[in-house]
């Protein structure tokens, strides 16, 4: 079980590399050390991802991996191993946190795209081009800069901080401008009403992140946006769109992502406390106490609260 670890952000953050290899079978685990303050030394496969399934080529493979995974918590003396994906694989071990998964499947014609999304979904398009909305794709800084503002409000009137613009510009530089991902954004007579990130991963795209401006949501841009996407993948020959974890006590998000025809999946977190030795339960903290006060600050206070905790959260 060969072990590898470099640093990614000193002193805050190490990752390590898993790999199992036994008889010609493999299996692979990427895991990033979290060391804070607030939250304690723990690892986790992997921070800011909703699924990093293990790579394996048997359910063996993959156990002996997350075995291994144990140990180095141990030894490294973490509070708790947080894997999301792997699950299957442990039909014993109770899920720490479950939430809803969405897939597209982009390989039908435009046409038969557009008829399996619900009628609803189809006038709210039809609304907003009708509205003169239009969408445009971008990689540029100054798009990731006209997404952002958006995502701070969006991210507020949800009463949660926003990301740091450091986190966006680091994704513009390592990941949009080599090609491997772009930005959406819906303009109503020039001005930025919606937007959404959107990340590529072979033939697949994950949808990330969206945001969008409340005061022309009548205009309906955010589903103009996603249909958009939706045909110019489709055409640029990629075969699926990820739309994210949904958490259970969501349902409007939920309806919002089956209103396009995706299949939905369960997706099972796994966590391990190394003081009990146990693998355990943790509820779904999406919306708590927090929340209300969130949606309460202003907005440059919201901003600088995301510089200070989002590296603490992962």
């Amino acid at each position: 079980m060969p072990e590898h670890a470099a640093s990614a952000r000193p002193p805050t953050t190490q990752t390590s590399d898993l790999s199992y290899r036994e008889c010609g079978s493999s299996a692979l685990l990427p895991v990033l050390e979290i060391t804070s303050a607030l939250t304690g030394r723990r690892g986790v496969s992997l921070p800011f991802t909703d699924s990093c399934e293990p790579l394996g080529q048997t359910p063996d493979d993959i156990r002996s991996l997350v075995t291994a995974a144990v140990d180095l918590a141990h030894r490294r003396h973490w509070r708790r191993l947080e894997l999301r994906g792997g699950a299957h694989v442990f039909p014993e071990r109770p899920p720490a946190t479950t939430f809803y998964g969405h897939t597209l499947d982009l390989t039908p014609s435009e046409s038969v795209l557009l008829k399996q999304t619900d009628s609803a979904v189809r006038r709210a398009i039809r609304k907003a081009e009708q509205a003169g909305v239009t969408v445009e794709f971008s990689t540029s800084l100054e798009s990731v800069e006209t997404f952002y503002r958006l995502l701070a409000y969006t991210r507020r009137r949800h009463g949660v901080p926003p990301q740091p613009f450091a986190f966006f510009r680091n994704l513009q530089q390592r990941i949009l401008a080599p090609g491997q991902g772009t930005i959406a954004i819906a303009r109503l007579n020039g001005q930025p009403i919606a937007s959404a990130l959107y990340l590529f991963a072979g033939k697949s795209v994950i949808y990330k992140y969206g945001a969008s401006d409340e005061r022309h949501q009548q205009v309906r841009a955010n589903n103009l946006v996603m249909w958009r996407a939706i045909s110019t993948f489709a055409r640029q020959g990629f075969t699926a769109l990820d739309f994210g974890r949904t958490s259970l006590d969501n349902p409007g998000l939920r309806t919002f992502k089956l209103s396009w025809g995706t299949r939905e999946t369960p997706e099972h977190y796994l966590l391990y406390d190394c003081k009990t030795r146990r693998w355990i339960t943790t509820p779904d903290r999406s919306t708590s106490w927090h929340t209300p006060v969130f949606q309460r600050l202003p907005l440059p206070l919201s901003r600088l609260l995301g510089n200070l905790l989002y590296r603490h959260i992962g």
